[in-house]
């Protein structure tokens, strides 16, 4: 007679074998990290919780099977239900496990919501790969065939020869699996469940995050995409009144420039320049971070920007509110606050009657366009532009004969060749415009024409040498630019949207959030502004600068005007800093009550501090105000009907 198993069995098997797998790999990544881990003596705690986490994902992912088991395991169609699941849920496992290196190796974070969005764009993101990371997107895919094969064969030995069970004690033991499988997956009894913050206990969000595993990193970052449009919630609570004389209060402008009692933030706004409104160009330079820019104390990879600084209006100290190029994008067109959110280019209710400056401008009899190398779909840019003011997109498909093509469309200088040709045409046909340029060889895979550049390093294909060909590629803008129709009725900036492979054993790693930012145009004298100011200030500033004035929504500080914004918001995955040029910070995660620290800029370090409690209400309203207008859809052009008399 054959032994015969629990009904159980399987599901007990499968949990020992998954927590096997979470806590060899955790190990792995903690032993790579191992300098991190134990700077903030972090190793007990890591293993603790993070099999309490372990234990949390395998009672979402198990709990149910375990129930019907329990009510249906004499059944054969379920026993091969049984098997798919265990073996799917184990695979998946598994190959998030697999996939993590390569994603901290980028993100300095295990997969999380932006593990989620690339998925969308397959093609992109497998040219990356197979480009940048072969060897491990191969490896990668053969264990992970391998793995299904063996989980398969064991799901096929493990429901085999399961002993029946009476139908009186099956409510009974059901009432138990449902018990365990409640309290295991709240880990808790307080009345909010687990999440990632309960068990984050060190200053560097990398090793906050190895404490996860990478299946409930992503699961819990999908379950977070409902919550859109309150994601700010997570930091506190504000009466709205409050948070909006906050608001008001630091911008220090009179009651009577705000225009409109439906639209909070709307004011009229007067343009320091008042002669023939001029043309906006923004290039915007992928991931072009202050550490590339010598002028800016980085590597010597920037001889052209160097040059241009002295020539025009050069922001020392500008920080990027976001890590990804879609908040670079809402940060210099909409003027919009950060939130734990997506970007607002990817938010539903942000598709059209959105403000951005584009509208405002086309509003004024402006032409006005996008211009990129790659493929205009990504990250859903052209759904946004096309519904929120931009009337062209020029985008992969309207280069023909590129010098030079790679994964994520044609070099910076087929770019600017296009920009320059629809610029010309554009100033012939006599009307103002405004275009932004988007580059994209700055990305990883990092590639690039040959011969272009003297070499920084070898490879040839690594950050720093693409970021000195991107600086190349904007001499060679200029080049043209200065020669053109165009140039003395022009304001051009340059700005990063964020910086390349923000990382660092922080909780806020400010030092990648410095990126550069210059001005440049007839009649801009130069200068070096050493302001604490974000990139919210600079559609401001751009409107002012070109003559665009009126009623718009933006909270950011005119620059040209003697104002100090003494302020800077960055937005790290689920954290937001708040910073003043004296080095204090309040940093906000999620449930979690504010902490003050201050920011040693030489040393790129955060320390503990006392930070007044003004300081935090400003930084929670400034949290709160982007989820409270994206809410309620108050963050749009003038209103005729609410305008005061």
């Amino acid at each position: 007679m054959k032994p015969q198993r629990s009904p159980l069995f399987p599901i007990f098997l499968f949990v020992l074998i998954n927590l096997f797998i979470f806590s060899l790999s955790r190990l792995g990544l903690a032993l790579w990290q191992a300098d991190r881990v134990s700077a903030v003596e972090g190793w007990v705690a890591l293993f603790v919780q993070g099999i309490r986490i372990d234990v949390v994902a395998l009672c979402y992912l198990f709990g149910v099977p375990a129930l019907l088991t329990v009510l249906f395991h004499s059944s054969e169609l379920w026993k091969k239900i049984l098997r798919a699941w265990l073996t799917l849920g184990s695979v998946f496992i598994l190959f998030m496990e697999i996939a993590t290196p390569a994603f901290i190796e980028t993100y300095d974070f295990r997969p999380n919501r932006l593990f989620i969005e690339y998925l969308i764009y397959p093609k992109e993101v497998f040219t990356m790969l197979m480009e940048g990371h072969q060897s491990a997107v191969i490896f990668g895919l053969v264990f992970t065939v391998l793995a299904t094969v063996i989980y398969w064969k064991i799901s096929g030995w493990a429901v085999k020869d399961l002993r029946p069970m009476s139908w009186k004690w099956r409510p009974v033991v059901a009432l138990l699996v449902i018990a365990v499988s409640f309290l295991g997956a709240r880990s808790t009894l307080q009345h909010r469940g687990i999440n990632p913050a309960m068990v984050a206990f060190s200053s560097d969000a990398l090793v906050n995050s190895l404490v996860l595993n990478s299946g409930y990193s992503v699961l819990y970052a999908a379950q977070q995409f409902k919550d859109e449009e309150n994601s700010s919630a997570v930091y506190g609570k504000m009466d709205t009144d409050e948070m909006l004389r906050i608001i008001k209060a630091v911008r220090g402008r009179p009651e009577s420039d705000y225009i409109s009692d439906k639209f909070p933030t709307l004011t009229q706004n007067i343009a320091t320049y008042q002669g023939k409104p001029k043309n906006i160009v923004i290039l915007l330079q992928e991931s072009l971070g202050a550490q590339f820019i010598g002028a800016l104390g980085g590597k010597p990879l920037s001889p052209n920007i160097d040059k241009l600084a002295k020539e025009g209006w050069f922001f020392e100290n500008l920080y990027a509110t976001g890590t990804r190029s879609v908040r670079g994008i809402e940060a210099v067109t909409t003027g919009f606050t950060p939130t734990p959110a997506r970007a607002v280019v990817k938010l539903n209710n942000a598709q059209s009657d959105f403000f951005t400056i584009a509208d405002f401008l086309a509003k004024q009899g402006y032409d006005t366009s996008f211009i990129y190398g790659g493929e205009k779909h990504f990250d859903n840019m052209a759904s946004f532009f096309y519904g929120n003011g931009f009337k062209t997109i020029i985008d992969q498909q309207d280069y023909n004969n590129p010098k030079f093509t790679a994964t994520w469309g044609v070099s910076d200088e087929d770019l600017f060749d296009k920009a320059h040709e629809t610029f010309s045409k554009l100033q012939d046909e006599g009307k103002p415009f405004f275009s932004l340029v988007f580059s994209s060889s700055h990305h990883d895979p990092f590639e690039f024409p040959d011969g272009k550049i003297e070499l920084y390093e070898q490879p040839k294909a690594t950050r720093n040498n693409t970021a000195k060909y991107a600086d190349y590629a904007i001499g060679h803008f200029f080049e043209l630019a200065k020669k053109s129709n165009y140039w003395k009725d022009t304001i051009f900036l340059v700005i990063a949207d964020h910086d390349s492979r923000v990382a660092g054993a922080q909780l806020m790693p400010i030092k990648h959030f410095h990126i550069p930012a210059l001005i440049l145009g007839e009649g801009i004298e130069p200068r070096r502004d050493s302001r604490l100011v974000s990139q919210i200030d600079i559609p401001t500033t751009l409107l002012s600068l070109a003559g665009g004035q009126g009623n718009y929504p933006m909270i950011g500080f005119d620059l040209t005007k003697n104002v100090d914004p003494d302020r800077a918001i960055m937005q790290f995955d689920q954290t937001q800093a708040l910073m003043k040029s004296n080095g204090d910070v309040v940093i906000q995660m999620p449930n979690k009550a504010a902490q003050g620290y201050y920011y040693d800029k030489t040393k790129a370090t955060l320390t503990e501090k006392t930070v007044p409690e003004e300081m935090k209400k400003e930084a929670l309203a400034y949290a709160l105000l982007g989820s409270y207008l994206y809410k309620n859809r108050l963050y749009q052009l003038e209103d005729k009907s609410e305008k005061r008399p």
